[in-house]
């Protein structure tokens, strides 16, 4: 099997496909055969673009499903669309998710606390309960949670990030003990610092100090953390399961 041909004639869900990290996976599944139920909160004239451009490169179909994580009826109302398809569902990648302002914790409201877990934790697991009943029934399936090495390790100034993170990694691993029976693999990726939006939101020195914590001395790419969730999503890891695997550019 070529790279390009990794995931051909899968089909997956990927949450947050208009920006950062979950477009370089639209882009990479739909280079590698696969179709893709692409999720994000608001449609965009740039994103209506882009999924008729890859549709038509790489000879999928796309569908654009729009629902706010933080809205449960929305939520729902998304998953009755992607059922409707009546397609298998191969793959999710939990990619969506809000960051935080950096403070000291001290400084960090309960109601910011409450945000970032409703969005980073809580929305995951009700959308992955959803999605993995679809694959339950085809007893086969593979999920992918973006983590972060801020919930991996010590991060001073960022405690309702990382420990929403942490929960995350958590999550990952009791979902691959609960689910393996069903033929569902449950892994993360752990990014560093990458060129998105919400990396960007960071300060100056955050990011200098990022990138100095790391081997590499550099920020990734997001299509460098794409590869590492194509691989742990095909076949090709089919010995894997409830593993967080470190794309850091060499921070541990």
């Amino acid at each position: 099997m070529t790279m390009n041909a990794m995931l051909n004639g899968k089909n997956a869900i990927v949450t947050g496909a208009n920006r950062g990290i979950g477009l370089a996976v639209l882009r990479l599944f739909a280079a590698s055969g696969c179709n893709v139920w692409a999720c994000c909160r608001k449609p965009s004239e740039a994103f209506t673009q882009e999924v008729a451009q890859l549709q038509e490169k790489h000879s999928v179909w796309i569908e654009p499903v729009y629902f706010d994580l933080q809205n449960s009826e929305e939520m729902k109302s998304a998953v009755k669309l992607i059922r409707e398809k009546k397609e298998k569902v191969d793959i999710l990648v939990n990619n969506a998710g809000i960051e935080q302002k950096g403070s000291l914790f001290q400084m960090t409201s309960t109601e910011v606390f409450r945000q970032i877990f409703e969005v980073n934790v809580f929305a995951q697991i009700e959308f992955s309960r959803y999605i993995t009943n679809l694959m339950m029934r085809n007893r086969s399936g593979s999920v992918v949670n973006l983590i972060s090495v801020a919930g991996l390790d010590m991060t001073g100034g960022y405690m309702a990030y990382s420990a929403s993170k942490a929960a995350m990694a958590s999550v990952t691993k009791t979902m691959a003990a609960e689910l393996c029976s069903y033929g569902i693999r449950v892994n993360g990726v752990a990014p560093g610092i990458a060129q998105t939006d919400m990396a960007m939101s960071l300060t100056e020195q955050a990011r200098e100090n990022t990138k100095a914590a790391s081997l590499m001395q550099r920020i990734a790419d997001p299509e460098e953390i794409a590869t590492v969730i194509r691989f742990l999503a095909s076949d090709d890891a089919s010995y894997m399961t409830g593993q967080i695997v470190r794309a850091d550019g060499g921070m541990a």
